[in-house]
């Protein structure tokens, strides 16, 4: 007797984004219609922010702050109370106008006169140094000019959401956040003992309307299995109410778990009660897993044939991996948006830096060039893991298919590359490939900063509709960069950038500061390094990230040969990523990173880049040395190109 077809839901649990669908689903939908598969999906992190902000979600957020005591609200409580009608009235054309379904009030938004303005705001001064107010005109007016009413309409009404966001932490549930919803509780939390005690206690009113959209979602679909996609450690909360309240109205839905946070943080699984809520946990890609368990689910095969999937068995988590071929990246299919609210999304303006916008402005398809890591050597990266160690690429001619059909069935020609780090050779054949069928798409991703990507290639990639890169610069030392095995110099990035820039391609460069035996001078060094590259038009944004060791990087591995002693971990049953260790080097990285985080800052909005750079560290008890790096490094550098 053949087996009934199985239904498959993927769902995107809160908090991913929100200007774009994250593309887990879209992509596992894509392939598993490939297959023959009924298969649906849909975005609950956008469906939660629509209720909360809305007239009725405020109204409720409203009774949550005026039952606290008086003398517990906060300056963003007190401001949403007072000025509750205002946002009560606004909130709704706030969402229409960056859903982009009411372009025309961008007039009177950015005339600061329509909406109400909480503390979010007085982040509107710092855009300014001292020189450029002292006219005390509009201190938006220099970033966005007569012209840019849209941008700064978008800009300010992001201020607002971030104020109400406040709000709904301060007053509703204190781990609410956009994209980093209830961290605390999953991120390396060695036992699930916090996250149990969360999942117990009485529902918050971000769980209620959570709880209200899962059940109307499993009227709508009527699944029989279930995917929660957890690329995040602040999504896995949300994805495990979400399962609580799938278990309790319908028990015989299986529910799957996996996702990016689940691949990184729980491969070492051995808590049982994380099976009260999911009935299966999958590693890695969940093209192969799948495709297994739903074998199993209509008895094609048995559980000892399941693939990268924990399980529980009498109160024990079991581990089981039958070794199967992976699905080839050219097989995979191609994802597919269908089912969710495309033209919903919100687009947002949190930075006013053309580059640093792209991440929440927009609605981007996303595709993958590559699977993995071509370069998989950087020894502060998780290579020993499937999603960087195992690398395929797909032909031009699939690729370029795969971004037609997109097109066609979204209506929308811009695409955000995800891969780790893009190949320069698969990128030139796509852009050939693209370029020949004069397919106009805009198009954005990651890569390496290595000296494949001349100036010819640059040109290249511009003209097939390239409009950004980001890359790893990291530390910027060349003693930190061999220690790192990034496989380039910063001379070299210099001039990489640069052929970037020169081609009308915009370049954010990924920083990282804190590094084993990285020293007070590296640091300033560093910086200066990077005020260079901004002052010569090379890059044009940047991020500072503290660096962080973990448990599958060559430096958590092997931490002797980074100069430094790993902090022992406590017994682990659940999350396993980030280790503590004791840099005999004794700096104090947190406080530099302050000033770090604030030149960073001036730079994308060119202010200070003619500031010594020791300049950013006033507020240290002492002193910081002065650059070793000459002025004009970065120019030599530069003008080395021009005479090859």
């Amino acid at each position: 007797m053949t087996a009934p077809a199985l239904r498959v839901l993927s769902l995107i649990p809160p908090m991913t984004q929100l200007n774009t669908p994250y593309p887990s689903t879209a992509y596992i939908t894509g392939f598993l219609r490939s297959r023959g598969v009924d298969a649906v999906q849909a975005d609950l992190a956008l469906a939660l922010v629509l209720k909360l902000f809305s007239p009725a979600g405020l109204e409720s957020v409203r009774s949550h702050a005026l039952a606290q005591i008086e003398a517990q609200r906060t300056a963003s409580v007190h401001a949403f109370l007072d000025q509750f009608a205002r946002y009560r009235a606004t909130v709704g054309l706030v969402i229409a106008f960056l859903q982009g379904r009411d372009s025309t009030l961008a007039h009177r938004i950015a005339a600061r006169e329509l909406l109400p303005e909480g503390p979010r705001f007085n982040a509107l001064e710092v855009y300014v140094d001292a020189a450029l107010s002292e006219e005390g005109g509009d201190p938006l007016a220099w970033a966005f000019g007569a012209l840019g009413v849209q941008d700064k309409a978008r800009h300010i009404a992001t201020l607002y959401l971030n104020d109400l966001a406040d709000v709904l932490r301060d007053a509703v549930d204190e781990r609410f956040a956009f994209v980093r919803y209830a961290e605390s509780l999953a991120s390396s939390q060695p036992t699930f003992e916090p996250m149990a005690a969360a999942l117990a206690a009485p529902f918050t009113l971000v769980d209620e309307i959570l709880h209200t959209l899962t059940l109307a979602t499993l009227s709508q679909h009527k699944p029989d299995l279930v995917l929660l996609s957890v690329p995040f450690p602040g999504a896995l909360y949300a994805a495990l109410r979400i399962a609580q309240t799938i278990k309790a109205q319908n028990p015989h839905i299986t529910i799957a778990l996996g996702g990016g946070f689940i691949n990184t943080e729980l491969r070492e699984l051995a808590e049982p009660r994380l099976f009260d809520f999911v009935d299966f946990v999958t590693l890695d890609s969940g093209e192969r897993p799948l495709l297994a368990l739903m074998d199993f689910l209509q008895r094609k095969r048995s559980k000892q044939r399941l693939v990268r999937t924990f399980v529980r068995e009498e109160e024990t988590v079991r581990y089981i991996n039958f070794v199967e071929p992976e699905v080839p990246f050219e097989e995979i299919g191609t994802p597919t948006w269908d089912g969710l609210p495309l033209d919903r999304y919100l687009s947002l303006l949190d930075m006013l830096n053309p580059m640093h916008r792209l991440w929440s402005d927009g609605r981007w398809n996303k595709l993958t060039v590559a699977h993995g890591c071509y370069w998989k050597k950087c020894s502060f990266c998780d290579v020993s893991l499937d999603y960087i160690s195992r690398y395929e690429t797909a032909s031009a001619t699939t690729l370029a298919d795969r971004i037609e059909t997109i097109v066609n069935e979204t209506g929308q020609t811009g695409f955000h590359f995800v891969d780790e780090a893009a190949p320069p050779k698969a990128l030139k054949a796509l852009a050939d490939e693209l370029i020949s069928r004069q397919l106009p798409i805009s198009w954005w991703g990651n890569i390496r900063f290595e000296k494949t990507f001349t100036p010819e290639l640059c040109q290249l990639l511009a003209d097939s509709g390239c409009i950004a890169m980001s890359g790893g610069l990291e530390v910027a030392s060349d003693r930190l960069l061999t220690l790192m095995k990034k496989g380039v110099t910063i001379e070299q990035v210099a001039r990489v950038t640069k052929g970037f820039s020169d081609a009308g391609i915009l370049v954010h460069a990924y920083l990282m500061y804190g590094f084993p035996t990285q020293t007070v001078q590296d640091t300033v060094d560093s910086l200066e390094y990077v005020r260079q590259l901004f002052e010569n038009g090379c890059i044009q944004s940047g991020f500072f990230h503290r660096f962080s060791c973990t448990v599958h990087s060559p430096v958590g591995l092997d931490p002797a040969a980074y100069g430094i002693e790993l902090i022992p971990l406590p017994p682990v049953t659940f999350a396993k990523n980030d280790i503590g260790f004791i840099d005999p080097s004794g700096v104090d990285h947190d406080a530099l990173g302050v000033g770090l985080r604030k030149a960073i800052y001036n730079y994308m909005h060119g202010i200070g880049l003619d500031e010594d750079v020791r300049a950013w560290f006033s507020h240290l008890p002492h002193p910081v040395p002065r650059t070793r790096v000459k002025r004009n490094f970065i120019t030599r550098a530069l003008d080395q190109r021009e005479r090859v």
